[in-house]
């Protein structure tokens, strides 16, 4: 596991608005073009990159009115950490889709691979599931090929067509949350993939067709 880097923090201000940022030194260098368009953004009343946590404050449903999603990551490996909107208004928001494919990357590679839409919107959907400010703790998401066969020949309960390395799938667990509710409440949403590995304390979600193991 890497060590967090510096954080730092950017503020972005409109007549109605106010949000902190906090970056990792590692996202921080890679998204100054989102932090560019965020400013931009807030202007209009909408921004490209707010903490996840204002999901759950008293102007959430201010928020709701202009359909923004928001996820928060720390990937375990790297000690990365991002606070994102990646969807506002009605449209995806390419700079954060960038930012959390470089996130998400094949970290013992560093090949980044774009990652599926639906499984971002499946995470977001889980976190108003579970009624609580989610950071997901990322064990794995994108991998290369060579990577899945390295793991495979180490373990055969890792796919050969694994979702991974379509940018489809992703292993997670919720700081402070038994990883056996994090699989529930994927579970009821009935769609995906969602594998439980309590040993390990991890949950797998991917935009496969419906099923458990």
């Amino acid at each position: 596991m890497g060590r967090p880097g510096a954080t730092s923090s950017i503020i972005l201000r409109s007549n109605a608005w106010t949000v902190r940022i906090d970056m990792s030194e590692p996202t921080r260098s890679q998204n100054r073009n989102a932090i560019r368009r965020s400013r931009r953004a807030f202007l209009r009343g909408i921004g490209a990159v707010v903490p996840a946590a204002f999901l759950l404050s008293p102007m959430a449903k201010a928020v709701a009115a202009v359909r923004i999603r928001s996820l928060r990551f720390q990937h375990l490996h790297t000690g990365e950490e991002l606070s994102v909107v990646y969807y506002a208004g009605n449209d995806y928001l390419p700079e954060s889709l960038n930012a959390i494919n470089h996130l998400l990357r094949d970290f013992r590679t560093d090949v980044e691979h774009t990652i599926d839409p639906a499984l971002l919107d499946l995470l977001f959907d889980i976190s108003l599931k579970l009624g609580r400010n989610t950071r997901f703790e990322v064990i794995s998401g994108y991998r290369s090929p060579a990577t899945n066969a390295m793991l495979r020949s180490a373990s055969r309960k890792v796919a050969k067509r694994s979702l991974h390395m379509q940018g489809r799938a992703i292993d997670v667990r919720v700081q402070g949350l038994d990883a056996v509710l994090l699989r529930n409440a994927a579970t009821s949403m009935g769609r995906g993939g969602v594998g439980y590995y309590p040993d390990s304390n991890f949950v797998h979600l991917d935009t496969g067709r419906f099923r458990t193991w």
